[in-house]
Formats: structure tokens, sequence, C-alpha cells
């Protein structure tokens, strides 16, 4: 963002820069926005730049297109040779040269502007076809105000009265070219759109200098409509949510030509090609604003439409197959989703980026159309980066302008074209305002904020009274009411003043940072209290670290299509107005897509066997808070892959017990693996809806919901044949994925004493119905052996295997082994035996599990 301190002076507010230059930029830098690159001091780049009077003309005699002239400089220029009356011969090719002209002399030894950079070329006395020639008349290109290269820039009334144009004038103070231009890094004015516009800030630099200001006169939410009539004109929008006001008007009878050389000037230093009278105004009170604007050749629209006796303009998303001429030459092709301006029938600019050919204003034109509206910021920039479109308008228009100030600039922008270009008003001024009337009323975009003296203070470690603060906020237009508390009303043109933060924000920035006491905070050293969620996490990574598995961290938002490959159902996830890119529109319902989409990747790269976990959140639209604000789900998922070739040779058994391993090592780690039960995936009912999206990407025969007594924590698994089919998952891939917000175990790792005697281990096998599931007879026998285990002991069972022969099928093999030691003696077999004894005793009368 350019700023030119001699345009800020010509608004009148020539008290805001009467600090030293240095000083001045320094206040800029600390308290408005950082400096982007050293300045420019414009002044002195022109210096000695003249201006002067052509007195006699005449063919130069070796060269049909040169001419001689004789010129006066009032005597100004030193150390230049003259004729006997005092005037300086210069050689000049341009074909609109003669004699009685006023123009622009660059004498010896100054620098071309045009030039100025890394190569600046240095003018001197030079003999040209035989004739000497000092220094050169400058163009409006070579003098750097404009691109126009057709001849030398004429100094000539209605622009330029005889007594301003006096030779040795300084061409400078000419056309306030003793300028300084600073350039601030826009990223400073990401949530200040107002910034964007010379006029927002001068009102800063009035701010952090704890000076008042005041907005001229035009500048008001609700100035005064004039009216007008000629042309017919007509208003539709149909995306009143993307396009919250959309203001336009027409203006008839107009001469297109080439703006002032001083409009042209001030657009040119600020990095704008000037075009022509109409379409630099409207870049003009862009520059001033920060509020783009737009003019079409009205007669142009309305042919767009046959037979119309009016010219109608149209926000509207584009028709399939639409096409789009735009003034860069380029035809584009929009997506659904863009906004376009149209005629009745055909598009003719895309909303807030760039116009359209066909309705370009040019020297033909008598009659426009003007347009100031209000876009949506995320829609422009989406636009913006589809097309590689990068205009000053997009830059204003993602900063999100306030729709309160389109009336204001629009009237000022019919005053200056009817200025420039003649012509009137020929329209009412059309308005589709779909603000809320709490906001057009109120004339802010939020309500007051209220705020104590004591809050600020508080935050910013400031000593401000509340006339000091109400002080430094009336500085930038704000309106303070003193109460008990601060009632603090934003103008019309910020928004981003909506909390009381902000606030502090905004009188910790007036008041200067610089200025608070430097102190450090206050540090309590007692330990701080450790956060139990935390500590769950650690241990969470150490131990599934510790077993091999890697830790992966992806993204919260996936595309919709995993969603659909999962079997997740899109409408409960939320969807992201502004996505990153195609593939993260969606916030994810649960983690195992996430971490199943990273499998044949890997698997390609030549890993053969992995396991990944991810710790991560969810959210879902059917879990809100009381607030109705999303409640974030904590997660662990896990998921097990091996490479066919080698699962067969290392692995017995499905790929479910693998992931079951890993869940048992982990929930065993954190001491609550005794409480878990194991209930088949197809008997559980639940009625959260969260939950069963969880269990959406497993196979419900294949999988098992873990419970934590009667709260339902998670899923082990393996997957269902449509996510494995389109993620390529291979045959032996299981995983898991529980709620960490369901887990109650203890922080602290149990402690199990050593015995001095030996451990006895021994195998059972139990030969049951084939219907009866392995955890029930688990936890059946684990609660039978705690019941007849001897006293002070510790004894576990161990799953070794789960066995079917082929020739009975009715039947089942299920084999535990039996670790067991005493801390009083060392157990013989027969004591162990007797055990196993009644532990089989026990199944066979409950089960009529037979022992093999």
């Amino acid at each position: 963002m350019k700023i030119s301190l001699q345009m800020i002076k010509q608004l009148g507010y020539h008290k805001l820069l009467e600090l030293p230059l240095k000083e001045l930029i320094d206040k800029i830098d600390s308290q408005l926005g950082a400096i982007e690159s050293a300045p420019v001091d414009l002044g002195s780049l022109y210096q000695g730049i003249l201006v002067v009077k052509v007195v006699s003309c005449h063919k130069h005699p070796e060269a049909d297109k040169l001419t001689i002239c004789l010129i006066d400089d009032g005597r100004v220029t030193k150390d230049v040779k003259r004729d006997s009356e005092g005037l300086v011969q210069v050689v000049c090719g341009a074909p609109n040269v003669r004699a009685g002209l006023s123009a622009i002399w660059l004498p010896p030894g100054t620098v071309v502007p045009s030039s100025f950079g890394a190569s600046p070329f240095r003018l001197e006395v030079r003999e040209i076809r035989g004739q000497i020639s000092n220094g050169m008349l400058g163009s409006p290109h070579e003098l750097g105000v404009s691109d126009d290269q057709s001849g030398i820039l004429e100094l000539s009334e209605p622009e330029f009265r005889p007594q301003a144009v006096l030779p040795g004038t300084e061409f400078k103070q000419l056309l306030g070219l003793d300028d300084v231009i600073l350039e601030i890094e826009n990223k400073m004015f990401t949530h200040r759109p107002d910034c964007f516009g010379l006029l927002g800030l001068a009102r800063e630099i009035a701010g952090i200098q704890n000076q008042p200001f005041k907005s001229p006169a035009w500048y008001q939410m609700v100035p005064d409509m004039p009216t007008g009539d000629g042309l017919k004109l007509a208003l539709n929008n149909e995306l009143p949510e993307l396009a919250p006001r959309f203001v336009a008007l027409a203006i008839k009878d107009l001469s297109i030509k080439p703006s002032p050389i001083w409009l042209q000037s001030q657009l040119y230093r600020l990095g704008i090609r000037p075009i022509n009278n109409v379409v630099d105004s409207t870049n003009y009170l862009m520059l001033l604003s920060g509020q783009p604007l737009h003019a079409y050749d009205y007669d142009k629209v309305k042919a767009l439409d046959p037979g119309a006796d009016q010219a109608t303009l149209v926000v509207r998303n584009p028709k399939p197959n639409e096409k789009l001429s735009l003034l860069n030459g380029k035809t584009i092709t929009p997506d659904p989703k863009t906004l376009l301006i149209a005629s009745g029938q055909a598009a003719i600019g895309l909303a807030g980026v760039m116009g359209g050919s066909q309705t370009e204003v040019d020297n033909n034109t008598k009659n426009i159309i003007l347009e100031c509206a209000t876009f949506d910021m995320y829609s422009i920039r989406r636009t913006a980066m589809a097309q590689g479109l990068f205009s000053d308008a997009v830059t204003r228009f993602t900063k999100g302008q306030s729709p309160l100030q389109n009336l204001a600039v629009i009237l000022k922008a019919l005053e200056q074209i009817t200025e420039l270009a003649g012509g009137s008003l020929a329209s009412p001024v059309i308005d589709l305002n779909h603000l809320s009337g709490e906001v057009t009323n109120r004339g802010s975009l939020y309500p007051p904020v209220t705020v104590s003296t004591d809050f600020i203070n508080a935050r910013l470690g400031s000593a401000l009274d509340s006339k000091e603060i109400q002080s430094l906020l009336q500085n930038v237009e704000f309106e303070v009411t003193l109460d008990q508390q601060l009632s603090v009303q934003a103008p019309f043109w910020r928004t981003d003043i909506e909390l009381r933060e902000d606030v502090v924000e905004e009188v910790g920035r007036l008041y200067g940072y610089h200025k608070l006491a430097l102190q450090l905070p206050k540090r309590d050293l007692m330990p701080v209290t450790e956060n139990p969620s935390l500590a769950l996490k650690t241990r969470i990574r150490n131990q599934l670290s510790r077993a091999g598995a890697n830790e992966l961290l992806s993204y919260s938002f996936i595309d919709g299509g995993l969603l659909d490959k999962s079997g997740q159902n899109k409408d409960l996830a939320f969807q992201l107005a502004n996505a990153l890119s195609p593939e993260l529109q969606y916030y994810r319902l649960s983690l195992t897509p996430s971490l199943a989409q990273k499998v044949h990747p890997n698997i390609k790269a030549g890993y053969d066997q992995f396991a990944l976990f991810e710790l991560g959140k969810t959210h879902a639209k059917s879990e809100l808070d009381e607030a109705g604000l999303p409640i974030e789900s904590e997660r662990l998922g896990l998921i097990f892959a091996a490479e066919p070739k080698l699962a067969a040779a290392q692995y017995s058994g499905a790929a479910y017990y693998q992931a079951l391993h890993y869940a048992q090592n982990l929930l065993s780690e954190l001491g609550g693996w005794s409480h878990i039960k194991l209930i088949p995936a197809t008997e559980v009912e639940t009625e959260s809806s969260l939950f069963d999206q969880m269990l959406k990407p497993f196979d419900p025969k294949r999988s098992s919901v873990l419970y934590q007594g009667s709260q339902l924590i998670g899923i082990v698994g393996e997957y269902n044949s449509t996510l494995a089919g389109a993620l390529k998952l291979p045959d032996f891939c299981a995983g898991f994925e529980l709620l960490l917000s369901g887990l109650s175990f203890d922080t602290q790792r149990p402690y199990l004493q050593l015995s001095r005697f030996p451990s006895t281990f021994q195998d059972i096998c139990l030969k049951v119905p084939a219907g009866l599931a392995y955890a029930e007879l688990f936890d059946f026998l684990s609660a039978e052996l705690a019941k007849i285990q001897p006293p002070k002991s510790h004894a576990q069972l161990t799953p070794l295997d789960i066995y079917s022969r082929p020739d009975d099928l009715q039947h089942k093999q299920m084999t535990w082994r039996l670790e067991i030691v005493s801390y009083q003696k060392t157990m013989t077999d027969q004591e162990v035996n007797s055990l196993l004894d009644s532990l089989a005793e026990s199944a066979n009368q409950k089960f009529a599990a037979e022992r093999v």
C-alpha cells in the first residue's frame, strides 16, 4: 500500500505532516504499519526540472522530424549557454512543439524521471545532427507522470493559468511532485480496509500524533441524494448474501478524454496507469476512500439486451459454459460459484475483480453506468485465486469493505466525473441495500462496546484515565460516552471493533505501546499443576512409540469424497466457506479415514508393514454446546497394515487381532484394560450420531466396540470393503479409534511388586460352541480366576489361539496361558493344575465347555 504525503496535504491535512520526516516515518512504522521499503523522495528526483516557454521554433536543417527551439527559463538555470537574449537552445523531436507553448525542460545534469531506478539516464549537452541541444523538453512519460509518449507535455489553459506557468517555475511545485512516497506492507492492514484509502491513512496518522481528525463533509453515511432522468436503469441482485449492497446510477452526455495532468500524475506515482477522465476518476476515489468503483458504457450494456428500453445490471452466478472477455484481453469460463455482473442476458464483468471488454468506457462513450458495490471478500479471493487475477480492486475487496460508505463514495465520484467530463446525472441513485435495518439505522456494523477504564489499563499495563481514553478514540472519530463505563461506538467505516479487546488494542496502538512501562510479568515459583489431558496424551505417545507405531499429524479438514468412501454423512460435517483447497472442504467426523488415506502411499513408497496413529479432534453438527458452538471431540486413532506377502509369512489369524493387540497393550499401560469389555459391533446400538459415524468405516462383522463399564469408548476392527477398495488397503489391515474424553484411567502407572519366587506357566484349551464369543468366555475365566487364586499371589490369562477343526464346524477351541506367581512360596504343578481344573469345571457348567 503506497502513501503519498503530498496528496494527504492536498486533502487539507497539512498539520498532520509537520513532524520532521524521519520522526514521522518512525511513528508510522511503530504505530500504524511496517514500512516495507525505503521512502522515495520524489522532490529530490525532480530537482532542477523547470517550466519554460518556447519562444521560437524552426526546422532542423539536417532532419525533417527535429525542431530547433529557443526556450525561456527565466534565466534560473546556471552554467548553460544562452544567446544574446538569454534564451537556451534545445533540439526537440516532438510533433506538438511550437512557439508560444509552455513546456517542461530537463536541463543538462538532470536525470530523466522515467529512468529513476537502477540505471538513471542523466542528460548532458549534446550535438544532434550538427546542432547543440541543452537537455530536452519532456513528454508526460519521460517526466514520470503518465504513459503518454505522443509529444511533449503542454501546460495550456484551462488546466494551467498563465500566472502558474511562468518560466523558471519548478515543475515539482506545479504538480505537487515535491512528495515523499511511503510503502506499507499490505498484511499490516488485513483487518483494516479503511486504511487502503488515503483518507483512512490520514485519519490514523492524526490519531497516532494525538491530533483530532475530521473527515471531509462529503464522506458521510447518508449524504443528500440528487435526482436525475434521461436514461432508464434497472438493477437486480440475485445473490444478496454475497453482494449485501449494490449501488448504481447513470450519467449522460459525457466527453471522454485524457484526465488533467495533475490527476494522471497522482495516479501514476501510486502505481495506477491513467486511462481517461472517467476511469481515472473511479481509480482516484478508490485511492482516496479504499472503495473500488466501476464504470460501464451505458449504451453497450443496453445493446446486449436486444429490444430493451433500458440498461440492466444483474448480480448472479455464471450460466453453464458461459464465457467472459475481460479488459486484460483474456477470455475465461468462470467457476459456477463466481460472482458476475451481467446485463439482462450477457456477462459483462467479474464482480470485484475486473470489468469486461464488451462494456468498456472508451473515447466514443457518451453515457455511463457508475457502480459502487460491496462483495463477499471470501468469494472475491476465491475468484481471484482461481483466475490468477490480482487487481487493485481485488486488493481492497478481499479486506472486507464497509457497505455503509457506498453512497458517499459514488456521489463524490459523480461530482468529480461531471466536473472533468461534463454530463449530468441521468437516473435515480439505485441502492439495493440488503443490510439489516438495525445496522443501517445505527450507522455502524456493530453495536456500541461497553468497557471499563480498569479493564483497558489492566491489559495494557497503563494508567490512563477515562478522559484520556475518550480523547484518543475521538481523535479517530469514534463516539465515546462516559458514564460509569465507556460506551464506544465505532464509525461506519470501521469493520473490526466488535469486542472489548478490540477497544483495548485500539487504545494501546493510538497511545503508543512504546510508552508503556517495561515490566516483567510476575511468576509463581511453585510448580505448575499437571494438565491431565496433556499427561494422558504424552503417555499414549510414549507407549505407542515404544510399540513401534509412528505418529501422524493430518489436517482436520478432508475431502467430501473421502466422507462418501467412508460411508459417513456429509450433512453432519461442517463445510468450510473458504477452503484452502477443494480437498479440504469439510471438518472430519472421525480420524480413521484420514489415517486410512495414508496407507497405500506408504506401501507404494516401500514400507511393507507399519502402524500409524494420530491424536486429533473431530466435529459434527449434531454435537453442539449450550451456546450452539461445535464441541471438539478428542480422539485417538491407529491403523496397522502389512503388505500381503509379508503378512502371510509373519502373521497368523486376522488383522483384527493385531489391532486389538495394540489397543490392549496401550490400555494395559494406562491401567485400564481390566475394566474394558469387548462387544461385537453387530450387537451395539447407539443414539449418538457422532459415534455412529465413527463406526461407519469399520466392518461390523469383523469389529468390536469397547466399553469401560457402561461408557462406550471406541471401536477396534477391520474396515468395510467400500473403504478398503476405494483407498486400496491391503487385506491385512485393521485399527482402532478411541474417545479420549471417555477414558478415565489412573494417570499413575500401577506398581506391581516382584516376587522372590519363580512364576509358573501352564496352558488350558477349552472346546466350546462355535457361537460363543471369545470376549465373553475370557471375561468369565478372568473373573473366576480372581476368585480362586491363592492369597498373596498374582495371576493372569493370556490368549494364545482360537482354532476350528474342519470336521467339526459346531465347535471351536480356545487356548490361554496361565501365568501365576506367589509372594509366599514356589507353587507346585499340582496347585496350578487344581486351579485350571476349577476353571474348566466352571466353564463347563456355564458354557458346556470341554477341556481338551
